[in-house]
């Protein structure tokens, strides 16, 4: 410019290259027979700020070159969010290096955090986050033990033959994951891994604290051997899914699992189908809800758990208390309960007039 500065004419655009990434990935002009088979792509994930940039690079690019999109859908992420809600960037200094946080709480915890990053979202760095992913992953590995040293094995995994499920309480938490097999794979097909991982974990927890809890006595044949082989049908089935449902999410607990008692790698076997089963998929948590109002009352009276219950009074509607005829008798097993009065009413469940057996001397 006159009287004032030249431009550099020794310009490159920066995005050139990065532009071509569909089709360096793909494998074009060097290996046609594998362009044909992946381009377009179906999905490409990136940051909301660079959409004018690399998006459209890519875009133009590919519709210059190919004459169409080089893929169908774009998965577009947040930041990552310091301490302050600042966006991280090494330009800022406030980046955390990941080694430490790995070491400290392993991948899966790490994992477990980003996959709860919802897309189109910013996500603050929560350690929090990554303790509960750790303690996630230390509880399927305890659940799983449990399940497994039960002598549960590949073979007792139920799929078309469901007659061994013979007790109301198996069948219902099946029917119960076969609707969150159904949710987790909406929300994957509509690229909501957040919900699919949200979804899993929140029956998990009830599958450990309830379920897990109730049928202890039936799993040790307490019952009989029908009763024993209908609960360790279930736990199998149940684990097989759940490892399944878990393996993106957390993947080298789910595949340290997977070889205690399966062939081959969880991340190459099928993602679970929904078990067509007749069951009451809010059975388990009318049962589990009894428990915990038995158990709350323990505690307050600051006894065991395993303090015998003589006598109490569960009061609920008596849509409910159909349900807990169904499962009355894995409930007063776990609550080492003798006599559970089932009274009917207009409110919610509740739980009274527990009579504790006498402490012993």
């Amino acid at each position: 410019m006159p009287g004032g500065f030249t431009g550099d004419a020794d310009v490159l655009d920066t995005w050139a290259t990065s532009s071509l990434t569909p089709q360096i990935v793909g494998g074009w002009s060097t290996d046609e027979a594998l362009f044909a088979k992946v381009y377009p792509f179906d999905v490409r994930p990136q940051g909301h700020d660079i959409i004018r940039t690399w998006l459209f690079s890519s875009a133009v690019r590919a519709d210059a070159l190919q004459g169409s999109a080089p893929w169908k859908h774009a998965a577009i992420s947040g930041w990552i969010l310091d301490p302050d809600r600042k966006k991280m960037s090494k330009s800022k200094g406030n980046v955390i290096v990941p080694t430490d946080v790995l070491e400290e709480y392993g991948s899966d915890a790490v994992r477990y955090w980003a996959a709860s990053a919802k897309l189109g979202a910013d996500t603050a760095y929560e350690i929090a986050q990554m303790k509960i992913g750790r303690r996630l992953a230390i509880k399927l590995l305890n659940a799983s033990k449990f399940v497994l040293n039960l002598g549960a094995t590949e073979d007792s995994v139920v799929s078309g033959e469901l007659s061994v499920l013979g007790n109301p309480l198996d069948r219902a938490v099946l029917a119960q994951l076969a609707d969150v097999v159904q949710q987790a794979t909406k929300a994957f097909e509509n690229y909501d891994y957040a919900r699919a991982l949200q979804i899993t974990e929140s029956f998990f927890w009830h599958f450990t604290d309830d379920y897990v809890e109730l049928i202890k006595d039936r799993a040790y044949g307490a019952a009989g051997e029908a009763e024993q082989a209908s609960v360790l049908a279930a736990l199998a089935t149940s684990l097989d899914t759940l490892l399944r449902l878990f393996a993106p999410f957390l993947p080298f607990a789910t595949e340290e699992v997977w070889s205690w008692w399966r062939t081959g790698s969880v991340h190459r076997a099928a993602w679970p189908s929904a078990i067509e089963i007749d069951g009451d998929t809010t059975l388990l948590a009318t049962v589990g809800t009894a428990l915990s109002g038995i158990r709350k009352a323990k505690s307050e009276a600051k006894v065991k758990q395993r303090t015998e219950v003589l006598s109490a009074t569960i009061t609920a509607s008596e849509s409910l208390i159909t349900q807990l005829k169904a499962g009355l008798a894995d409930l007063k097993a776990a609550a080492n309960a003798r006599e559970l009065a089932l009274v009917g009413g207009d409110g919610e469940l509740t739980v009274s007039d527990v009579v504790l057996a006498p402490a012993e001397a």
